[in-house]
C-alpha cells in the first residue's frame, strides 16, 4: 500500500487510535466526580446510547495529552500524513470528544462521530462512509474486535490488535496481549503478604500449632486478601487521571489501556463478594473488622490521601486493623503492648513511604498534600515514630503478660538493638533514595531484614526455653 494514494484512510477511535474507551473513560470520570451521576447514567442510557454519550461528553473535559495512545500505528500514521494522505476520524464516540482529540494529534483532516441524534455503529458507521467516499473508496483501520460491515465496504483493512480470520488480506498492527500477567498486576497478589499480620496474635500468644485457630487465620487473610484486591481495582479505577500524570504509575493496567475499564466494574464486587463469603464464615466482630477496612480504604482512595498527615496516620491503622482482624477471627485475647506496637511501626513505615515518593519526585506529588519542603518534618516523624514502636516493645519486656509466656523473658531486650538497626536502616536507604518500593514489601525482598528476622526468633526462642 502506498503512503502516497489518494484514497482517505478512516481510522477507529476507541481500541484503535487509543487503547481504552473514551465512553467508559468519560462515565467514570464523572462518577468519579459525583457518585449521584450514576443514576442520571442510567436514565440517559434508556433514552438511547447517542443520547447517553451526548449527555456525559457534555458534562466532561477531556484531557487527550493523556490518553494512551497506541505508539506504533500512531507512527503510521504519522508517516501516512506527512505523505500527503487524508485521515478521517471515524469513531462511534461523540463527536465534541472525538474533535477533541483530533485537534489535539493535528492529524486529521475530517472527524465523523455520533451526535446527540444518531450512534454511530458499525452499520451506520458504514453507510455513512458509503456516503462520505463511495463503495471501496476507503481504507479503513479498526480494532481486532470490531464489528466486520465497515471493513466489508472498504477498499483495505488494517487491523489494530489481533489478526482475525475473517480478514486474510489485512494489515495488522500488532499489539500486546499479556492479559494474565496484567490482571495479575492490578489484583496486586504481592501485597497480600500484608495480611500475614493476621497470624500475629497467634505467634505472640503461642498458638501456631492450634489448627482451629489457624484454620480462622487462614480465613481471616483470604478475606483481607479478597478485599485489599478488590480496593485495589477500585483505587485504580478511581485514580486513572492522576496515575497518567505519575512516571511509574502510568503503566498500571487501566491507567495505560492495558485491561478494559468495564473490566474493573466486574471484578470490584466479585472480590468484595468473594471476601464477604470467607468472613461470613468467622466470628461476626470478625465481619466488623473487615467493613472498617473497606469503608477507611474506601475514605482513602476518596478522599483522605490528599490530606497530608492524616493519611499516613489511616494506613498506619489499616495495619493495626488487619491485627485486630487476627485477634476477633482466632479469639485470642488483645495484647494492648501490641497494638501499641503496631501503631508506632507503622507510622513510621507509612511516613517512610512518602518520604521516598517526595523525594524521589523532588516535586509536589500529584494529587497529595505533601510539598519537598515537609520532607524534613516527615522523616523527623517517621524514625521518631519508629524508635518509640522500640521504646514500647522494651516496656513490654517487663511487664506481667511476658513473665506468664517467657522463661527468660530479660532475653527479650535483645530484639530492641535489632529493631533499632532495621529501623535505622530504612530510613538511611529511603534518605539516600535507595528506597524503590513500599517499606513493607521492602522487607520482604531484603536479605538483612530476613537475617533480623531469623536473629528475633532465634531470641523468642531463646527466651522460652527453661
Amino acid at each position: 500500500m502506498s503512503p502516497a494514494e489518494a484514497i482517505p484512510l478512516c481510522v477507529d477511535l476507541d481500541g484503535t487510535l487509543i487503547k481504552t474507551d473514551l465512553l467508559w473513560e468519560s462515565a467514570l470520570r464523572l462518577i468519579t466526580r459525583n457518585p449521584l451521576y450514576l443514576f442520571a447514567i442510567l436514565f440517559w442510557f434508556l433514552r438511547g446510547r447517542a443520547y447517553l454519550k451526548s449527555e456525559i461528553a457534555r458534562r466532561v473535559e477531556l484531557n487527550p495529552a493523556a490518553l494512551p495512545y497506541h505508539d506504533e500505528f500512531m507512527h503510521f500514521l504519522r508517516e501516512q500524513h506527512a505523505h500527503g494522505r487524508r485521515l478521517v476520524l471515524a469513531t462511534a464516540s461523540n463527536y465534541s470528544l472525538a474533535e477533541c482529540v483530533a485537534t489535539h494529534l493535528g492529524l486529521f483532516a475530517e472527524v465523523i462521530a455520533s451526535d446527540r441524534q444518531t450512534n454511530l455503529r458499525s452499520r451506520t458507521k458504514a453507510a455513512r462512509l458509503i456516503e462520505r467516499f463511495g463503495h471501496h473508496g476507503f481504507d479503513y483501520a479498526g480494532n481486532s474486535g470490531a464489528d466486520l460491515p465497515v471493513w466489508r465496504e472498504a477498499r483495505q483493512a488494517l487491523v489494530v490488535g489481533k489478526a482475525r480470520h475473517d480478514l486474510p488480506d489485512a494489515h495488522v498492527f500488532p499489539c500486546e496481549r499479556r492479559l494474565l500477567h496484567h490482571l495479575l498486576r492490578l489484583l496486586r497478589p504481592h501485597q497480600w503478604a500484608k495480611n500475614l499480620i493476621i497470624f500475629v496474635p497467634l505467634l505472640t500468644a503461642h498458638q501456631l500449632d492450634q489448627s482451629t485457630n489457624l484454620r480462622a487465620a487462614a480465613l481471616a487473610f483470604a478475606a483481607f486478601s479478597l478485599c485489599a484486591s478488590g480496593l485495589y481495582v477500585l483505587n485504580d479505577l478511581l485514580d486513572i487521571e492522576a496515575d497518567r500524570h505519575h512516571a511509574n504509575k502510568r503503566n498500571r493496567p487501566f491507567a495505560s489501556g492495558a485491561l478494559p475499564i468495564p473490566l474493573g466494574f466486574v471484578l470490584v464486587p466479585l472480590l468484595l463478594t468473594g471476601a464477604a463469603a470467607f468472613a461470613a464464615a468467622l466470628p461476626g466482630r470478625f465481619a466488623l473488622a473487615i467493613a472498617a477496612y473497606l469503608g477507611l480504604t474506601t475514605a482513602y482512595s476518596l478522599w483522605i490521601k490528599r490530606v497530608a498527615l492524616l493519611d499516613v496516620f489511616l494506613l498506619a491503622g489499616l495495619y493495626t486493623i488487619r491485627l485486630v482482624g487476627g485477634h476477633e477471627a482466632t479469639r485470642v485475647s488483645y495484647s494492648a503492648w501490641l497494638l501499641v506496637f503496631s501503631m508506632f511501626i507503622f507510622l513510621s513505615l507509612a511516613l517512610v513511604k512518602r518520604f521516598q515518593e517526595l523525594h524521589t519526585y523532588n516535586s509536589h506529588a500529584h494529587g497529595r498534600g505533601y510539598a519537598p519542603s515537609d520532607l524534613e518534618l516527615i522523616a523527623s516523624l517517621g524514625s521518631s515514630s519508629g524508635y518509640l514502636s522500640v521504646l514500647v516493645l522494651a516496656l513490654y519486656v517487663n511487664s506481667e503478660q511476658v513473665r506468664v509466656l517467657y522463661h527468660h523473658p530479660l532475653r527479650l531486650l535483645l530484639i530492641c538493638p535489632l529493631f533499632l538497626f532495621w529501623i535505622s536502616r530504612v530510613w538511611l536507604l529511603a534518605h539516600r533514595g535507595g528506597l524503590h518500593d513500599d517499606p513493607v514489601l521492602f522487607a520482604l525482598r531484603d536479605r538483612m531484614s530476613y537475617l533480623v528476622a531469623l536473629l528475633t526468633l532465634l531470641i523468642i526462642w531463646l527466651a522460652m526455653q527453661p
